[in-house]
């Protein structure tokens, strides 16, 4: 009989909301293409497909650091987003996010929200530090260069180059 692990009970997401000048069902077609990471990821080298689409979706986002993450979807709302969770191979998982909300018919909203793994079995009173100083920002920073590049590419319909929007020192490559 197999036992499943109790979901993690993650605290202090951090999330970006991006308007998009697109409609919802245009920036759902691209979140829900396979692979769609390697179109407008500016820290993705590849993102390759083991099980697309739905809620057993299942891929690898590989990082130009080196970085191989798999991503697990548990989540999957046809035309709103999914949910899912990231994290090396027989590592800690991360919760993510994706959400979109209309405007109106040319726009809408893109909301992405990562519940970090990391520092989650600290005490409450020791991880808040790091949190606010060394792990948000970083996160944030992440956020806003992959909702950069995806702006990018759902209104210019170019795929994003590497590191466009700046180097990050977790998932560009070294120097």
């Amino acid at each position: 009989m197999s036992m499943e692990q109790p979901e993690a009970v993650f605290r202090w997401p951090v999330a970006i909301a991006q308007p998009i000048a697109a409609s919802a069902p245009k920036v759902w077609e691209v979140i829900s293409k396979p692979g769609n990471l390697e179109l407008f990821h500016p820290f993705c080298e590849k993102n390759p497909v083991e099980v697309w689409p739905g809620p057993e979706s299942r891929d690898a986002v590989h990082y130009l650091s080196g970085w191989i993450f798999e991503r697990q979807f548990r989540q999957w709302i046809e035309g709103v987003g999914y949910d899912l969770v990231i994290g090396r191979a027989g590592g800690p998982k991360s919760k993510v996010s994706w959400r979109i909300s209309s405007i109106d018919e040319q726009n809408c909203t893109l909301t992405i929200t990562i519940y970090p793994h990391v520092l989650q079995n600290l005490p409450l009173v020791i991880r808040w530090l790091p949190h606010i100083l060394w792990l948000r920002p970083r996160l944030k920073s992440y956020l806003k260069s992959a909702m950069r590049g995806f702006e990018w590419y759902v209104t210019r319909g170019e795929r994003v180059s590497r590191d466009q929007f700046g180097r990050h020192p977790w998932f560009s490559a070294p120097k």
